[in-house]
């Protein structure tokens, strides 16, 4: 059986697609090319799925979340926070799986920050 071998995009809808593009290129250091290629760190990748009702992702009307791994969540939020992005005050620690932060982008996506344990 074929079967996937890795993500191969995320595409999000936008109001204003450059800026959103710079919003992920200068809050959270995304650094990708004009055609929107990016190269990530090897590492893990969780797909998984959550009851419809869920309030995970914040607005109801969001279907899915992007979750982006970072090396120190305490450093990653503080730097989101010192440029006026809008964070969530709370996180989260899962006793073998790591640690979780939220950021929601300008155009309103919940976005999960990962520092895996």
């Amino acid at each position: 059986m074929e079967r996937v071998l890795g993500i191969g995009g995320y595409f999000l809808r936008a109001a204003d697609p450059a800026a959103l593009s710079s919003w992920y290129r200068d809050y959270l250091g995304l650094a990708a090319d004009a055609n929107g290629l990016w190269q990530q760190e090897a590492g893990p990748t969780v797909c998984a799925t959550f009851e419809s009702e869920t309030e995970y992702f914040g607005a109801r009307t969001q279907q899915s979340m992007l979750n982006f791994r970072v090396r120190d969540l305490d450093a990653m939020l503080a730097q989101l926070r010192a440029k006026g992005a809008d964070v969530a005050e709370e996180s989260q620690d899962m006793e073998g799986v790591g640690r979780f932060g939220w950021v929601t982008d300008p155009e309103g996506n919940r976005i999960e920050l990962w520092q895996p344990a």
